[in-house]
């Protein structure tokens, strides 16, 4: 590892990655931090899964590093297209995921700390120019010249006095906490239709049986035969960044994965001999902190398919809220062959001169953000920061005085899409 890293990531997660693959390049050292054994974030720690829609009308609209990443799953035979409420989603397998995410950061030159926690930063003059560490070795301080956060929680950008918001504006409350679990040996060919398997679902829930609050059974393919995947999981009133949250929300989803799992076996055919084959490590935040920024995405922005002139990356996925009461999921749904773009001034946090943030925790509504977050927009927004950084490692400047056109071009050059 380069005793003085240039870039500094926090967080290994899709935009962790994303970042640190795009700040690579001959005589640009890089470090990326991860708090995990393992990166791939919530892909493959949380085992959430599937990839929601990058491609629209015909058209793919996320491409890069999230291309080469689909294309070496393919490769493998861990990924499988698959239909949802009409909608087209993306089955892999995570353990694969998270060999080909450590396979391209070697090749890209990227040194790494795994087991690796960020707990605060040194600052001076408005500039980062350390962040404190804690793993197995004890306390630490890597300095650099650019920080990005991708923490997907803004822990880089909190520590830092970077101005946040959580939750939805009338009372701070976030989206439900979600374990994400599979079941195998089953019968898939005795399976009932997906309304039929609600139907015996809620049946349960009426008789006292379940009692998880979510209103229907979410599940979905993956590539394997006989598992069938389940978000189906709900627990309300967690702050992702409260520890006393995160052990209650841990507590009570592997309960309702236990109740779960019963209940399909007693209830629902083809999975009388099915068993519980693994869930998620972590349980699945979707929604924390977000940052004030040059710019904020709204919820307008999202459904009016606004194109930026800086643009960084696109997205076709709309407002998916899952209601912080606990029943219901609000989904707003753009029509097929609409995109919208998201800008690099949603990148830039206020106060702090050399950081960059990518991922869930850019600046954006609580609206914008239950459409930003899925996993292909944050491999795409980690690219974009990742980038950015080395141009303003080459070029001397601050991450908001580079051109943005000039970063575009380099994105388009690397095979992202941005227009």
């Amino acid at each position: 590892m380069s005793k003085h890293p240039l870039v500094v990531i926090a967080g290994g997660g899709p935009a962790g990655v994303g970042a640190a693959i795009g700040a690579s390049g001959p005589g640009n050292d890089v470090l990326l931090i991860e708090q995990s054994g393992f990166f791939g974030g919530m892909g493959t720690a949380g085992l959430v899964q599937p990839w929601m829609a990058y491609k629209t009308g015909g058209k793919t609209i996320t491409g890069g590093l999230f291309g080469k990443i689909v294309e070496r799953l393919k490769l493998r035979g861990a990924f499988k297209d698959g239909g949802h409420l009409g909608m087209t989603h993306h089955c892999f397998d995570p353990e694969i995921l998270k060999i080909i995410l450590q396979e391209m950061l070697i090749e890209s030159d990227v040194d790494f700390l795994l087991h690796t926690s960020i707990t605060g930063v040194d600052i001076e003059d408005g500039n980062i120019t350390g962040v404190h560490t804690w793993n197995k070795s004890g306390a630490g301080t890597i300095k650099g010249v650019i920080f990005i956060d991708a923490t997907g929680d803004a822990d880089l950008s909190y520590f830092s006095g970077v101005p946040c918001e959580k939750g939805r504006p009338q009372d701070g409350k976030m989206q439900p906490a979600s374990l994400h679990f599979r079941v195998g040996g089953v019968d898939e060919s005795r399976m009932p239709e997906r309304e039929e398997m609600t139907r015996l679902y809620l049946k349960a829930k009426g008789e006292g049986r379940v009692s998880c609050p979510r209103e229907n059974l979410l599940w979905f393919d993956t590539p394997r035969k006989g598992e069938i995947h389940f978000n189906t999981t709900r627990v309300i009133n967690v702050d992702g960044t409260s520890g006393i949250d995160l052990t209650r929300a841990e507590i009570e989803s592997r309960r309702q994965m236990e109740e779960l799992t019963g209940f399909l076996k007693s209830d629902v055919p083809g999975f009388e001999n099915c068993y519980l084959d693994v869930s998620g490590s972590t349980v699945g935040i979707r929604e924390t902190r977000r940052i004030k920024g040059e710019y904020q995405l709204t919820a307008d922005d999202i459904r009016s398919g606004k194109k930026f002139p800086d643009a960084v990356a696109l997205g076709c996925y709309g407002i998916d809220i899952h209601l912080p009461d606990g029943k219901g999921t609000r989904q707003e749904h753009l029509k097929e062959g609409e995109y919208y773009s998201i800008p690099y001034r949603a990148l830039l946090p206020s106060g702090i001169n050399n950081l960059l943030v990518c991922g869930r925790c850019i600046s954006s509504t609580h609206e914008a953000n239950a459409a930003i977050r899925i996993q292909p927009t944050c491999y795409a927004l980690g690219e974009a920061a990742g980038t950015a950084a080395r141009l303003c490692i080459e070029k001397n400047q601050r991450p908001k005085n580079l051109d943005a056109e000039l970063l575009r071009q380099e994105l388009k050059k690397n095979g992202s899409i941005v227009d």
